[in-house]
C-alpha cells in the first residue's frame, strides 16, 4: 500500500475518530457556538441602530425597516421622538454590548472547559489503545514519534477544535447576516462587495494543500529529533561512558537544522499566502468603500446605509481574513489527525474467538515452529521440544540464533503465524489461551530488566496491585537482593530513578527477578538475566529458585555453563535450529558447541582461581 493510499484510508474515518474524542465534549462546544452566535448577532444589530438614527430618526426618511421593527420603534414613540431623545438608541447600543460581552464570556469559559474536556479524552483514549497494541508494533514505532504524536499533536488538534472549529459556526454566521443585510439595503453595493471573495477563496483552497505536505513534513521532522533527544536522556551514561558528546550533538544540530530549516519554508509559504490575501481583502474593502462615496454623493444610498454597508464590511473582511489562518489551521490539525489516527487505527491485540483459561500446569510443546520478523528471513526454522512440567530447561545459543524469539511467542509477544507450526501449554495451542490468563501465568525476566521511576518495592510488586510488603521482601530475599537494599539509607522505599539508573547491572536485573517471583508463576521464563550477576550469587539465586519453585516450569536462557549446570535438559541454537539436545553432563562431553564453551569457561574459572 502506498503513502497516498494509507493516507485516503486514514482520512476515510477522521470524522468519526475526531467525534470520538468529543464524546464528553460536545454539549460544552455546541452551548459555546450559540454564545458565538449571539455574540455575533448583537455585533449585527448595532449599525441597523446607527442607520436607523441617522437616516429615520434625524434625517426624517420614510422607514424601510420590517413591521415588527416599526412597532417595536412605535413603542418607544416614534422616529422623530427618537430624534430628540437620542439616549434611546445610545442605550440600545449599550444594552447590545451588555449582552455581546456576556456572551461572549461564556463562549470564552465554555470553550476553555470543552477544550480541556476534549484533551483528557484524547489523552486517555491513546494511552489505552496504545497500552493494547502488540509487542511487534511497538518494535516499528519510535518512542519519541509516539510521544510527540500524543503531545504536539494532541495539543493541535486541541488549538484547532477549541479555537478554529467553534470559530467556523460564528463565521457562518457573521457571513450570511452581514449579506443578508447588505442585500436587503443595495443589491449593486452588496455585489461589488461580494465580487473578490470567489477569488480569495478559490486561492486559499490551492494554497492549503502545499501547507499540509509542509506540515506533515515539519511533525515527522520533529518525531525524529525527539528521537535523538529520548534516545540521549535515556542513554546518557553511554554517551559520557564513551565522550560521544560531540557527536551525539552534531547529529541532533542536524536534524534540528533541517527541521528548523522545514519550519523557515513554511513560513515563507504562509508569509506569502497571508501577503497576497491582504491584498485581496484590501481590494475589497477599498471597492466597497469608493464606490460606497459614489453612490452616496450621487444619492443612490444615505448616509446611514453607507455607514451600515462600511461596518458590514468590515464584518465581512473578517471571516474572510480568518479563513487564511483557518485554512492554515486546518492543514496542521489535518496533518496531527493522520498521525493520531494512525496509532488509533493500529489493531489491538485480540484474542481469539472462544479463548480459554488454560490449566498452565502443564507439558510445554514446540511442534515445528518457524518463525519471520521478516518476509525471507527465517529465525526459527522447525523447532520440536518438549519442556515436561515441572522440569528446568536450559538454552544456549549465539546472538540472532532465535532463542528471546522462542520466548517471545511463548507468551505471544508475537503472533505465531498459522503455517508456523503450534506452541502449546497442556495440551492447549497458546493462539487458543485468553492473553491475559497467559502472561499473568508466565514470569518473564527479559534480557534487559526495566525498572520505573518508583521505589524498589513499588518495582517489586509491579506484578499485582494486591502484593503485600512481606510477599516483596520475600521475593527481594529468594534474588538474594536483600543485603543490597539494606544497604540504602532508604531500604525498600529507595527511588531507584529512571529506568533503574541508581541501581547496578546486577541490582537490576535480582530486582526484575524479585518482581517475576512475586507473580508465583507456574512458568518462569529468565533470558539471560543472570548475567550481570556473579557466580556465587548466581548459584545462591538458582538454589532459591528450586526450593521456591520445585513445581514451576523453568526456562533458563543463558551464555553461562554454570548457570545451566542443573537443567533437566538443554537444548543448543544455531541459526534458527536445534543443533543438541540433552542434559548437562551429555552434552559437555559431546564433543558440540556446549563442550566448547563449557571447556573455554572451565578454564577461565581456573585461571582466576590460580591468579587468586
Amino acid at each position: 500500500m502506498d503513502h497516498q493510499q494509507t493516507h485516503k484510508k486514514l482520512n476515510s474515518g477522521n470524522v468519526k475518530l475526531l467525534l470520538r474524542f468529543l464524546r464528553g465534549s460536545k454539549l460544552l462546544f455546541a452551548l459555546s457556538i450559540l454564545c458565538s452566535a449571539l455574540t455575533t448577532l448583537a455585533d449585527m444589530l448595532t449599525p441597523q441602530i446607527v442607520r436607523g438614527t441617522i437616516d429615520n430618526a434625524i434625517g426624517g426618511k420614510a422607514s424601510d425597516f420590517p413591521a415588527w421593527v416599526n412597532a417595536l420603534v412605535a413603542r418607544a414613540g416614534d422616529f422623530a421622538y427618537i430624534g430628540q431623545h437620542l439616549w434611546i438608541p445610545a442605550l440600545a447600543i449599550a444594552c447590545l454590548g451588555l449582552v455581546r460581552v456576556a456572551a461572549q464570556f461564556g463562549t470564552t469559559l465554555l470553550n476553555t472547559s470543552g477544550s480541556e474536556v476534549l484533551v483528557k479524552n484524547m489523552r486517555d483514549t491513546l494511552f489505552s489503545h496504545i497500552e493494547r497494541l502488540p509487542y511487534a508494533w511497538h518494535m516499528k514505532n519510535s518512542t519519541g514519534d509516539i510521544i510527540q504524536r500524543c503531545t504536539t499533536d494532541v495539543d493541535r488538534m486541541r488549538t484547532f477544535v477549541a479555537e478554529q472549529l467553534t470559530s467556523v459556526f460564528r463565521i457562518l454566521i457573521l457571513i450570511a447576516m452581514s449579506l443578508y443585510f447588505m442585500f436587503s439595503m443595495h443589491v449593486e453595493m452588496a455585489v461589488i462587495a461580494t465580487a473578490p471573495i470567489p477569488l480569495i477563496v478559490a486561492y486559499s483552497v490551492i494554497f492549503r494543500k502545499e501547507m499540509h505536505q509542509g506540515f506533515q513534513r515539519c511533525d515527522e521532522q520533529e518525531g525524529r529529533v525527539s528521537d535523538i533527544v529520548q534516545e540521549n536522556l535515556t542513554g546518557v551514561r553511554v554517551v559520557r561512558a564513551f565522550a560521544n558528546e560531540g557527536l551525539e550533538r552534531t547529529r541532533f544540530e542536524t536534524a534540528n537544522s533541517h527541521y528548523t530549516d522545514l519550519w523557515v519554508h513554511m513560513g515563507h509559504v504562509i508569509g506569502k499566502f497571508f501577503s497576497i490575501q491582504d491584498i485581496l481583502c484590501g481590494l475589497q474593502i477599498l471597492l466597497v468603500t469608493v464606490f460606497g462615496a459614489v453612490f452616496a454623493v450621487n444619492g443612490k444610498i444615505t448616509a446611514g446605509e453607507y455607514i451600515a454597508f462600511i461596518s458590514y464590511n468590515g464584518m465581512l473582511s473578517f471571516p474572510i481574513r480568518r479563513l487564511g489562518r483557518m485554512l492554515s489551521e486546518m492543514a496542521k490539525a489535518g496533518v496531527s489527525l493522520d498521525r493520531l489516527a494512525y496509532v488509533m487505527n493500529a489493531e489491538p491485540e485480540r484474542d481469539r474467538p472462544g479463548a480459554v483459561d488454560a490449566d498452565m500446569r502443564g507439558d510445554i510443546r514446540f511442534e515445528n515452529v518457524h518463525f519471520a520478523y521478516e518476509e525471507g528471513h527465517e529465525i526459527l526454522k522447525g523447532i520440536d521440544i518438549t519442556i515436561p512440567q515441572g522440569t528446568t530447561l536450559g538454552i544456549l545459543g549465539g546472538t540472532g540464533s532465535g532463542k528471546s524469539t522462542l520466548m517471545l511467542l511463548l507468551d505471544k509477544l508475537y503472533d505465531l503465524p498459522e503455517d508456523g507450526g503450534r506452541i502449546t501449554i497442556g495440551g492447549v495451542d497458546v493462539r487458543d489461551i485468553r492473553t491475559e490468563h497467559l502472561r499473568r501465568n508466565i514470569a518473564m525476566v527479559l534480557q534487559e530488566p526495566y525498572l520505573f521511576s518508583r521505589s524498589i518495592a513499588d518495582n517489586i510488586a509491579m506484578a499485582g496491585e494486591d502484593i503485600s510488603r512481606g510477599a516483596v521482601e520475600e521475593a527481594a530475599r529468594a534474588a538474594c537482593l536483600t543485603e543490597a537494599i539494606e544497604g540504602f539509607t532508604a531500604g525498600y522505599d529507595t527511588f531507584v530513578g529512571e529506568r533503574g539508573v541508581t541501581l547496578s547491572g546486577g541490582q537490576k536485573q535480582r530486582t526484575a527477578i524479585a518482581r517475576a517471583l512475586t507473580q508465583n508463576a507456574p512458568i518462569m521464563v529468565f533470558d539471560d538475566s543472570l548475567s550481570a550477576v556473579d557466580n556465587q550469587t548466581d548459584a545462591m539465586i538458582r538454589t532459591s529458585l528450586e526450593e521456591r519453585f520445585g513445581t514451576a516450569t523453568i526456562i533458563i536462557i543463558s551464555h553461562r555453563i554454570t548457570t545451566l549446570s542443573r537443567a533437566d535438559q538443554v537444548i543448543v541454537l544455531e541459526d534458527g535450529r536445534i543443533s543438541e539436545q540433552g542434559t548437562p553432563d551429555q552434552l559437555k562431553s559431546a564433543g558440540g558447541i556446549y563442550q566448547q564453551i563449557y571447556e573455554i569457561q572451565l578454564g577461565i574459572e581456573r585461571g582466576t582461581h590460580d591468579a587468586e
